[in-house]
């Protein structure tokens, strides 16, 4: 099958990622890990043993960084993620209640120190119906933190700017007493992707 334009202008630009080069050569699963890095170097995400839950994992780049800082990680996607050291890895689709159910099952009595969700739904290219599907995971990752972060703890979220946003944004400095939108380096102008990072869990 011949490959349309679109798709060879992707695999070029991809190919040629100053950050999916860096990645392949410093052995981080995906360009992705250089988001959570730089986001980490500004409001010190980690701390050594800390429970991190990582929703939407693979192929892992994010998960990877946080088992390097020390931490007990449990991973979450839709895909297969090949094992990574320090990571407990649950496959299945979060909107799921039994799904679900295994998360908080592998959690215990312990209490997340950092959620981190880099989920996204599979774009359709419909601009409503895919900001819809991304807001319900958004919405669904920040009420799986609010009952199951620490006080004090975090959550760092990707959001699509869109309808919704706002809305979102007002929701969430209701569980944080603080609240800051960041745009790393590695994530593309072009993408309306930013993030979102709630800080200091109320309880």
């Amino acid at each position: 099958m011949k490959r349309s334009k679109t798709s060879k202008q992707w695999m070029h630009e991809h190919v040629t990622d100053p950050y999916v080069q860096r990645a392949q050569k410093e052995g981080y699963r995906s360009r992705a890990a250089y988001k959570l890095l730089e986001i980490d170097q500004r409001d010190h995400l980690f701390k050594p043993g800390m429970v991190v839950v990582d929703l939407g994992a693979t192929p892992g780049g994010w998960s990877q960084v946080a088992a390097g800082k020390g931490c007990k990680v449990i991973a979450l996607d839709l895909l297969p993620l090949q094992p990574i050291n320090n990571v407990e890895f649950i496959q299945g689709d979060f909107r799921e209640n039994s799904v679900l159910a295994q998360l908080e099952d592998r959690l215990g009595d312990r209490r997340a120190g950092l959620v981190i969700s880099d989920m996204a739904p599979n774009i359709s290219g419909i601009g409503m119906a895919d900001q819809a599907r991304a807001m319900e995971l958004a919405e669904l990752a920040l009420d799986f933190s609010v009952r199951h972060l620490q006080p004090g703890g975090a959550f760092l979220v990707k959001f699509f700017q869109g309808t919704g946003f706002e809305d979102y944004v007002k929701l969430m400095r209701g569980y944080f007493a603080r609240l800051v939108t960041r745009k790393p380096k590695a994530s593309r102008d072009r993408s309306s992707e930013l993030y979102l990072l709630g800080l200091e869990k109320l309880e």
